[in-house]
């Protein structure tokens, strides 16, 4: 796949680059994400809570449960700035749609994807001996940019600090960009082919069931509407890579790869890559110690299918991600 100039445009949660729009008003600077990831992405910051008038510093707010709805409240005044949030969510979310990636901050009653704190009706009565509360909600805001947005990576940041999930959400962002420019610019089922060709091994790493299913469309692309191919393909690609890659699953790939070279490499060349395969499954190198023999066996070979193949750099190499799974 040639590479694309499209610049990777992430949008985030302002406090987590340092930005001072948090209720007390401080911050909460990801180093990972401003001096790591940054390097490689265009901010778009955004702040809810600010946006719709509440003020820095400010009343800290919540989410309170009223029958199957959740309701965002002041923690003090009981103030309900729930139509509020969700009016301004409709607009919001349609601007940031033109990005590869959100990153959201956890536990916000706002901008939490998981487990954010929902209190009882009581709260919103004042009442004090409220017990412990849920953590079943999701923020207003970010749930509805997910269900605007389904396809495009998402994740907090207080996950990406596992070293499996952080590999898993930049591959996703740079592979929803390549995914864009195929749908975007001249899209056509010979491109098409390419890209899944292309993509062969870094779907099998994620989901060989996906990977399946996405070939069994390309298969008869000439039956379905362009349109209709398209939203499939981008559906089941998002949704196969969503599924983190596992250590069984790279270890069937990277046989795989190995095996493109068996009438290239000597026996002991062979027994050494296998040797680092199987150390690698069994937790004791990390995958990036046998993909660079394998890669040094690519450079030695023609095989321009394989060194086609996404799996083998899905991400800068500079951010060393698979240094650590």
């Amino acid at each position: 796949m040639k590479a694309v100039s499209e610049p990777i445009r992430i949008a985030i949660s302002a406090c987590l680059l340092g930005k001072e729009v948090r209720f007390d008003g401080g911050h909460k600077h990801d180093h990972f994400l401003t001096d790591g990831f940054g390097r490689y992405v265009e901010w778009v910051p955004f702040c809810p809570e600010v946006e719709i008038g509440m003020g820095i510093p400010r009343e800290p707010v919540r989410l309170v449960r009223v029958g199957e709805e959740l309701r965002l409240v002041g923690s003090r005044s009981c103030e309900d700035w729930t139509e509020r949030m969700r009016r301004h969510a409709r607009k919001r979310v349609k601007g940031l749609g033109d990005v590869h990636g959100v990153v959201f901050k956890k536990d916000s009653p706002t901008c939490g994807m998981l487990r954010v704190k929902v209190y009882p009706e009581g709260a919103l009565h004042g009442q004090k001996d409220l017990g412990s509360p849920g953590r079943d909600g999701v923020g207003l805001f970010a749930s509805a940019y997910l269900e605007a947005h389904p396809l495009i990576p998402a994740e907090e940041e207080g996950r990406l600090n596992d070293a499996r999930l952080r590999e898993n959400f930049v591959e996703r962002v740079f592979a929803y960009r390549r995914l864009r420019t195929l749908l975007d610019e001249r899209f056509s089922i010979g491109r098409l082919v390419a890209f899944h060709a292309a993509h062969k091994y870094q779907l099998l790493a994620h989901s060989p069931v996906g990977y399946k299913e996405l070939g069994k469309l390309v298969a008869r692309a000439k039956e379905v509407k362009a349109s209709e191919l398209k939203e499939a393909y981008a559906a089941g690609f998002m949704k196969a890579l969503a599924a983190p890659a596992t250590k069984r699953r790279n270890t069937n790939v990277l046989e795989h790869i190995l095996g493109h070279f068996k009438k290239l490499i000597s026996a002991g060349d062979k027994e050494e890559a296998l040797t680092l395969i199987r150390d690698y499954q069994a937790g004791l190198v990390p995958l990036v110690v046998p993909l660079t023999l394998l890669q040094h066996f690519l450079r030695q070979s023609e095989d321009a299918w394989l060194a086609a193949q996404t799996y083998l750099q899905p991400h800068p190499k500079e951010l060393m991600l698979r240094n650590h799974v």
